[in-house]
């Protein structure tokens, strides 16, 4: 008998209808501003996981940048901080599935038992039922990625080369996708969130392996990572960044958000990636013609986006974020930031 973790916060964090959700995530990918075609994708990313209409459109920003992604990532690992059950080590599910209103998605059986020998590694079906930090970024993969298998960690008290030596171990080439999910600071007045915030960005930037808990609650899993990512020579850029009081919230107590891409080397693609990139989209197109399904290969073209929302501005982002529409708003049930 198949076991799945069903989802916890859909209808609070998200649309817990699958219509409803489906056009929130369309839209808010869709208000992402792209001046050109990509050729190649990220390795790795860093996104909030607040409610959608506190965070989605910082978390948005990263996911627009992996559409070229769609046909080639076959798995994702997805790493989140607990904020419910303590946990030590790496937590994986007892589940063999993640269901949301999208759909069901597989747990990798076989990257599973290839970690086995990691005593860092342990199983916890408490640590995943009501965790919110790895279920929110499942609809946005989703749309963007299509079909994909999971490993999902809820990560709880780890060093940070443990949690480096699980993503080695899973590390792969083009099909795998490394996804950290972690807020930045919480509950600080607006301005002061913002000089936090931004020291943290910096750090982050710098590939600093010592973030603390009150600079990112997913501190445990983003230092693993770019501790690794340092190591790999990776590149890093910062996508976009705000807070809950740019997007939907007050700005007496405001939680902090930014998304980072990470590429090999200095992150540009090379003509052997792009013709690479260029027969994986044709083949995904092909299978999908055949097999009957929507291909949407890239974003939708920016047109609809024509101009920043004031609430996005204050963002200081690499590219714009559309103001939410009033549909939009409606379809999000408010719920406080984290």
């Amino acid at each position: 008998m198949q076991t799945v973790r069903p989802p916890a916060v859909a209808g609070t964090f998200y649309p817990g209808d699958p219509r409803s959700l489906a056009a929130e995530v369309d839209d808010l990918i869709g208000g992402v501003e792209q001046l050109a075609p990509r050729l190649g994708f990220p390795k790795a990313l860093v996104v909030p996981h607040a409610g959608y209409i506190y965070s989605g459109p910082v978390a948005a920003r990263a996911y627009d940048v992996i559409a070229p992604a769609r046909g080639i990532v076959k798995r994702v690992v997805l790493l989140g901080p607990v904020h419910r059950v303590a946990v030590r080590g790496l937590a994986l599910p007892a589940a063999e599935f993640f269901d949301t209103p999208l759909g069901r998605i597989p747990i990798d059986q076989d990257a599973v038992r290839g970690l086995a020998s990691l005593p860092q590694v342990v199983r916890s079906a408490p640590a995943h039922a009501m965790e919110h930090s790895l279920e929110v970024q499942l609809p946005f993969l989703q749309k963007v990625l299509g079909d994909f298998s999971l490993v999902p960690f809820a990560v709880g008290m780890a060093s940070v080369e443990e949690v480096a030596a699980v993503l080695e171990r899973l590390w792969g080439g083009a099909e795998t996708l490394i996804v950290v999910s972690t807020d930045l600071s919480h509950y600080h007045a607006y301005d002061k969130a913002r000089q936090i915030d931004g020291a943290t960005i910096a750090r982050i930037a710098g590939l600093a392996t010592d973030i603390n808990h009150e600079e990112a609650c997913g501190a445990t899993p983003l230092n693993g990572l770019l501790f690794l990512s340092k190591k790999r020579n990776y590149k890093i850029k910062l996508l976009t960044a705000c807070n809950s009081g740019d997007t939907a919230g007050g700005k007496d107590q405001v939680v902090g958000y930014s998304s980072f891409a990470l590429h090999e080397g200095g992150g540009e693609v090379s003509l052997d990636e792009a013709g690479g990139t260029l027969l994986a989209i044709a083949r995904s197109s092909i299978e999908n013609s055949l097999s009957g399904k929507e291909s949407k290969l890239f974003p939708e073209s920016p047109s609809r986006c024509a101009a920043a929302s004031a609430a996005s501005r204050r963002c200081g982002h690499w590219g714009s974020i559309r103001r939410r529409t009033p549909s939009a708003r409606r379809s999000a049930t408010r719920v406080l930031p984290r």
